[in-house]
């Protein structure tokens, strides 16, 4: 399976700087996950602009699944296009424009139930651009990366993903929301100081994109049109469909993280929302909450990319994933805001290892020649059923009256997808 050509050589045409860049679009994009769909406008829809928290926790968690059914249906037939003509930065960068665009819009939701639908139809679109940009950016790391540090970059492309996300979140806190006079004079009333986060991650994700396109070699165009180019990608989707027997390893790995992974996207998507619910924090604290996160996830990251290439990419998910089942356990149990800030860091430390070692066995395990297809299977094994996540949460916290109740499902996935990976073979390095 794995690209044993490549091994130990970085690939033609990859140096430092070209690395550098790829891991750069990380710190880019995560201005959209951290302050958008985790922390402070999900905290702003739900405290704000929903009829009641509850419900706003509810109607976030249903358009994260609304957005993940899109993702599963488009993921695969663009990876598979994007193999067949040869490039893929043309489609990252389209992807990119679309959520920037997306993620601006998101200032004009105002703190009134009448945007609830402005608010969740823009959130979904700028969640499916950017799960689609992340398949091709993904495919490139097996092509830019030596086989033996494949694991450490992409560690260290997470960890300054979180780094970035935490530089964006203190702007925010200290620029606009906790302070009496936002930059910019806006009007606190209107919610301006918060509403300004939609704007500010556009203008983030696309300024520290730039170096991707710019310095990241992209492999060379084919020479195919666009229409045969998607008449034989999906050809050569359906045929890798049908042969799967014969990537019944890829298949197994695919089929456990798509259940954890149903877990750690609810995780992501209603953690800001759950922390309010169920510790009763502001929004202030909640963006510290953010940032607590985001130092601790970024330096698990970074310090796992060691034990990735040390003792495989398989075992470190599982190590990643023992840690937040325990900790997320515990979580539940508690009751005060004191040993919510006790465990809330120690839980940060593994959400980095989780995504960046199960990119990287990926990366291990795909075929050379179908690496950007597999990587939209992979998209697809996180999106084809992340609805279902969210969706029981969002049932769970709605039924029970509680996001305690909501939460304790995502433990369940979380224990599932771990005992499905221990039947996946990894590659020996």
């Amino acid at each position: 399976m794995a690209d044993t050509g490549q091994r130990g050589r970085r690939p033609a045409g990859a140096g430092r700087r070209a690395i550098i860049a790829w891991c750069f679009y990380d710190w880019a994009n995560s201005a959209f996950p951290q302050t958008i769909t985790t922390f402070v406008f999900a905290t702003y829809f739900a405290t704000e602009v929903a009829e009641n928290p509850t419900l706003g926790a509810s109607q976030w968690a249903w358009a994260v699944a609304v957005s993940g059914i899109v993702v599963a249906l488009l993921g695969p037939p663009s990876g598979a296009i994007a193999d067949v003509s040869g490039r893929r930065k043309p489609w990252i960068f389209g992807l990119t424009l679309l959520c920037v665009a997306a993620c601006y819009v998101l200032w004009y939701v105002r703190p009134t139930t009448a945007d609830v639908l402005l608010a969740l139809i823009v959130f979904a679109v700028a969640s499916v651009a950017f799960e689609l940009a992340t398949i091709f950016y993904n495919a490139m790391l097996p092509e830019i990366t030596p086989w033996a540090l494949i694991g450490r970059v992409s560690g260290w492309g997470w960890g300054l993903g979180y780094a970035g996300g935490l530089v964006c979140l203190l702007i925010i806190l200290f620029g606009f929301v906790d302070t009496e006079s936002p930059l910019f004079g806006l009007d606190k009333s209107e919610a301006e100081h918060v509403r300004v986060v939609g704007p500010i991650a556009a203008i983030w994700y696309a300024l520290f994109a730039l170096p991707l396109f710019l310095f990241t070699p992209d492999r060379r165009a084919k020479g195919i049109g666009p229409a045969q180019a998607v008449r034989d990608g999906l050809q050569m989707l359906v045929r890798s469909l049908r042969r799967i027997r014969a990537y019944a390893n890829i298949a197994r790995y695919l089929l456990a993280r798509m259940i954890y992974t149903d877990g750690l996207n609810t995780l992501f998507a209603v953690g800001g929302i759950f922390a309010v619910e169920a510790f009763g924090l502001e929004l202030e604290e909640v963006l510290k909450f953010g940032i607590v996160i985001a130092v601790t996830a970024g330096l698990g990251a970074a310090a796992f990319a060691w034990v990735d290439d040390w003792i495989g990419a398989k075992r470190t998910v599982l190590i990643a994933l023992a840690g937040l089942i325990v900790i997320g356990a515990a979580l539940l149990i508690v009751r005060t805001q004191l040993w919510f800030w006790i465990l809330a860091p120690i839980l940060g430390i593994f959400f980095g290892p989780a995504q960046a070692a199960s990119r990287s066995l990926m990366a291990r395990l795909a075929p050379p020649e179908l690496r950007t297809e597999m990587f939209g299977l992979y998209a697809f094994s996180g999106k084809s059923t992340a609805f279902v996540g969210p969706f029981i949460y969002g049932v769970f916290t709605y039924g029970f009256g509680s996001s305690r109740a909501g939460m304790a499902t995502v433990l369940v996935f979380l224990l599932i997808g771990a005992a499905l990976l221990l039947t996946v073979r990894e590659p020996r390095h």
